[in-house]
């Protein structure tokens, strides 16, 4: 099919309608609203269901009920929305059925601002509702990666019984971009053996994420660890840029791994051998990738729009093997690609040792660059 400029939130509402969207309930918040906006016109044209909720509580409850009948269906939301979640949430993962929900970034913490930032993702990745559960978690950099994510988060969550969440900052939400769209076609529910359809010539279908017996629910939360260990063998997902014979690796999900290649490409054109590895799953985590790269980097960058939270992820899969740095902008504010290449530079000419915690040094220099009061 031939590319039409979408915007992102638009694209997004757009393919998940075309994957088979049958249900969507959400609430307004910026800057996810088009998302809410665009489904209350399309999905009442195609005789699907949509509900504008009370409140995100609402609204997540009613994709715990939706979602129970094995139809596709979604939410969507904004930081501070998510959150309102995440009980709701920890119900649909303790009851092992799929749902997708889509959480657009914005400055925090608190009600924070509108800005785009990438601040939820130990929200995401760790954090949420209650109990022990995994989740699927993808970052698309553009529009036409957050059509494609969009499509894959359907095949996903019901591939294997979970959440799948889509993280993205408001700036990928509110960007037009030309991307390719998949046809549209027909719902094609599947006959799940757990979904209570309705049927009355099978055996009773209870789904329920009660388990009073703890041994009960330690099986439970078992199965759990299980599903997810097959995820972790076979959804990782990533992008490689330039890191063939990189001595220096920039890592960065979403926008902020966007403006990174654009610093990447400009320190390659001035001899710089520096690469980019950028995870498109970050839960699961592309460690195995990261993992090889430390044989060959010199030192890792970490890129983000928050204080350091998949930083975490990469001090892990390191583990004081290789200097790590970082650099972020937090509360909404998107660096600029002449930043990371600033830090490239700073890198690349050395020294740079390992350190217990990168923030700090990062800390001491944006306290200079940004001329803060220190408290």
């Amino acid at each position: 099919m031939p590319k039409e400029l979408w915007k992102g939130n638009e694209a997004i509402a757009e393919a998940a309608v075309r994957a088979g969207l049958e249900a969507y309930f959400g609430y307004p918040i910026t800057p996810q609203t088009e998302i809410l906006e665009y489904l209350s016109r399309r999905m009442p044209e195609l005789g699907r269901a949509f509900v504008q909720a009370e409140s995100e509580l609402g609204a997540i409850n009613m994709v715990y009920g939706a979602a129970c009948t094995g139809v596709r269906v979604m939410s969507s939301s904004s930081s501070p929305g998510i959150s309102l979640m995440m009980e709701g949430l920890s119900y649909i993962a303790g009851t092992e059925i799929p749902a997708v929900l889509v959480n657009v970034m914005r400055g925090g913490p608190g009600l924070g601002n509108i800005a785009p930032a990438q601040s939820d993702y130990n929200q995401a990745v760790r954090g949420g509702g209650h109990g022990d559960y995994p989740r699927i978690v993808l970052a698309p950099a553009s529009v036409q990666e957050a059509i494609d994510l969009t499509t894959l988060s359907f095949d996903l969550a019901e591939k294997y019984r979970m959440i799948t969440m889509i993280i993205l900052d408001g700036s990928t939400g509110q960007m037009m971009e030309p991307a390719e769209m998949t046809a549209l076609s027909e719902p094609k529910r599947k006959n799940f053996e757990w979904a209570t359809n309705g049927a009355m010539n099978r055996e009773r279908r209870i789904l329920s994420s009660i388990y009073l017996n703890p041994l009960d629910e330690e099986k439970t939360n078992l199965r759990m660890l299980k599903n997810w260990k097959n995820v972790q063998a076979n959804e990782v997902r990533y992008k490689e840029y330039f890191l063939e014979d990189a001595k220096y690796v920039i890592v960065g999900f979403g926008t902020a791994g966007r403006v990174a290649l654009s610093a990447v490409r400009e320190a390659r054109a001035q001899g710089i051998k520096v690469g980019l590895l950028r995870p498109i799953t970050v839960s699961p985590f592309p460690y195995e990738a990261l993992d090889q790269l430390t044989s060959q980097a010199e030192a890792f960058l970490v890129a983000e729009m928050n204080m350091g939270q998949m930083l975490d992820d990469v001090l892990l899969t390191v583990r004081g093997r290789v200097p790590v740095e970082f650099y972020g902008r937090p509360g909404g504010v998107v660096p600029f690609h002449n930043e990371i290449l600033d830090e490239i530079h700073r890198i690349a000419t050395g020294p740079v040792t390992v350190q217990t915690d990168p923030r700090e040094s990062w800390l001491t220099r944006m306290y200079g660059n940004l001329k803060i009061a220190v408290p």
